[in-house]
């Protein structure tokens, strides 16, 4: 691939995984909506919603770490690329020494406690919890 190709595809990755972390966050107003409207107390339905949504948030999550490393690997292409070719037209150099001290990737590893993964679960830990104490401050069935 030539050096402009691999710095779109990067960005097409970054625009992916943008796109899973809005699916992620409208999934979760939706679940605040639901669980909201609700007047009465179904604990099967909160069961089964609890369910559900962590089974979305396992595939979420896989979906934005698989992202993320093919981020990782467009980026180490990018750099190898740079350095294959020398000579490459002075415009790419350039480019590259701009562009590429601004492609910053979040860390798809569970380092620290602002890893991606652990980021997720933490949100994905609170949407549970906000459900279940929705649920129990609601009233009683009959």
């Amino acid at each position: 691939m030539k050096y402009d190709e691999l710095i779109q595809l990067y960005f097409e990755r970054s625009n992916a995984l943008q796109w899973y972390w809005n699916i992620y966050i409208i999934v979760i107003g939706g679940l605040v909506a639901f669980s909201s409207f609700r007047p009465r107390r179904d604990l099967l339905k909160t069961a089964l919603v609890t369910v559900l949504y962590c089974m979305f948030a396992y595939k979420n999550l896989d979906a934005i770490h698989d992202v993320t490393v093919q981020r990782f690997a467009t980026l180490e292409l990018i750099k190898e690329s740079k350095q294959s070719s020398p000579d490459a037209p002075d415009v790419n150099k350039r480019v590259a020494e701009v562009l590429e001290p601004t492609l910053v990737l979040a860390t798809p590893d569970y380092d620290g406690p602002f890893g991606v993964r652990n980021f997720h679960i933490y949100c994905d830990l609170l949407t549970i919890a906000m459900l279940w104490v929705m649920e129990f401050h609601r009233k009683k069935e009959g």
